[in-house]
């Protein structure tokens, strides 16, 4: 299913050896678009892209490395050749620690240098391009989690926030440009994001995990074929806000109707899906 916008276009993609980063790199690529698809997991990348190996060319990168992401650039651009630039912050993790009193410091910092100075330090390390070409589009994967602050999730919440007022804030300085952006809110999706996200921390045990990733799983409705179809659909249409999923709706729903009261709503969920206050749910996209 070729795409005639896609045409002469290339989507750099972070995150994608699984979930739907890989979904990204391939529908993007039937759709007729160039690929560079990065991602730490050079087993995982090599799956993505033996399923269009003529369209999808893969570099390891790890988005938490700004010495990686610089020399990552100054290779790619000068291959670029004029071609518009779609680039998709999709990288991040999960943790699993309970509550911010028995979150470190480092683990709260680890998970912001992939998830939200992953995403600035990429569009910082390609925006030259972007503005000289005054075409593009940059399209940053944050989260429900983005939308509303949840018990035991805080430094997740806090990446996913940052990334959406990161791509609010530019998509204002953009005005007028030929560079969009769209800032995507992802609910629940079948991936292993919290399979990936070891315990760790005083409280968080392997038992609590294992919950965790069952009521995830259960939790879980939107598939990343689905995702990646929409988010490709959102860069077509330009659309600037994306919530996926009936779970995303809703939790955006409550939050503009509710914007203090859906503290409690949630809790209250919280505290019927967990029988132990520490246990913590890791979303990603």
């Amino acid at each position: 299913m070729s795409s005639s916008f896609f045409q002469n276009s290339v989507l750099l993609i972070t995150g994608a050896a699984s979930g739907i980063g890989q979904q990204l790199a391939m529908q993007g690529a039937a759709r007729g678009a160039a690929i560079l698809a990065t991602d730490i997991d050079s087993k995982g990348l090599s799956e993505t892209k033996n399923t269009a190996p003529h369209l999808i060319d893969t570099h390891v990168l790890n988005v938490a490395d700004p010495v990686a992401i610089q020399s990552f650039a100054a290779q790619i651009i000068p291959e670029l050749s004029d071609r518009t630039l779609i680039l998709i912050n999709n990288a991040g993790v999960g943790l699993f620690t309970g509550s911010f009193e028995h979150t470190s410091l480092d683990d709260f910092e680890w998970l912001l240098s992939v998830n939200l100075w992953g995403p600035i330090r990429m569009t910082k390390a390609f925006y030259p391009y972007l503005l000289q070409q005054n075409r593009g589009h940059i399209v940053n994967i944050s989260s429900v989690f983005g939308l509303a602050g949840v018990a035991n999730q805080s430094a997740y919440c806090t990446s996913k926030f940052g990334v959406r007022g990161f791509t609010e804030s530019l998509r204002m300085e953009l005005l007028g440009t030929g560079i969009h952006t769209t800032s995507v809110h992802p609910g629940g999706i079948s991936t292993n994001i919290v399979r990936n996200a070891t315990p760790r921390g005083p409280v968080a045990t392997a038992a609590m995990h294992q919950q965790s990733i069952s009521t995830f799983e259960q939790a879980a409705r939107t598939t990343p074929e689905k995702a990646a179809r929409l988010i490709l659909e959102a860069i077509e249409t330009k659309k600037e806000r994306l919530v996926i999923g009936p779970d995303g709706r809703a939790l955006d729903w409550v939050t503009r109707l509710l914007p203090v009261r859906y503290t409690r709503i949630i809790m209250k969920q919280i505290e019927k899906t967990f029988t132990n206050p520490y246990n913590e749910k890791s979303v990603q996209e």
